[in-house]
């Protein structure tokens, strides 16, 4: 008898389980969620060295000035309007641009902003470089164009200086 009443009860219980509505649900709501982020202006800067050919103030650059180049590499945020800027040089005097030997002999220079050799690149406007604004994140590679003027008396040695170069954006 006992496994009748077990039986009876398994499939009262059974019956209940079946026919009781498993798809009842305590109700929803929805809520949008907001996302945002920011993106800012950012540029990075590097050199590659203005390198002159050797400077000869007896025959070839007696008369004749010694030009070089060498390039200013910007990449920045897309969109983001930039200029770019060159000061004087660890040796300068007043606004001349100076290379220095080992000892204390200076050899003259100037760097330009253009192919011509006419406008002197520097720090204030309208010596600044001003590239249009960055079409995207691709690295720009700007000519500086260098130059020694001839007829200098100079010693022999190798001459060098430091420019800081300055992208503001």
């Amino acid at each position: 008898m006992r496994i009748g009443k077990l039986l009876l009860v398994l499939a009262t219980i059974g019956a209940l389980v079946v026919g009781s509505d498993s798809s009842v649900e305590a109700g929803s709501a929805t809520a949008n969620l907001q996302v945002t982020a920011s993106v800012n202006a950012n540029c990075t800067i590097s050199t590659a060295t203005v390198a002159f050919p050797t400077y000869d103030p007896v025959v070839v650059n007696a008369g004749a000035n010694d030009d070089g180049t060498g390039t200013v590499t910007i990449a920045c945020t897309k969109g983001t309007l930039a200029t770019i800027g060159l000061g004087l040089g660890a040796n300068a005097s007043g606004s001349q641009r100076r290379m220095k030997d080992a000892s204390t002999d200076y050899l003259n220079y100037a760097l330009y902003l253009d192919s011509g050799r006419t406008t002197i690149w520097g720090t204030t406007s309208p010596n600044l470089l001003t590239p249009v604004a960055a079409p995207d994140k691709t690295p720009r590679a700007f000519t500086v164009y260098g130059r020694i003027p001839s007829g200098q008396d100079i010693p022999t040695g190798a001459y060098s200086d430091t420019v800081v170069a300055t992208v503001n954006f």
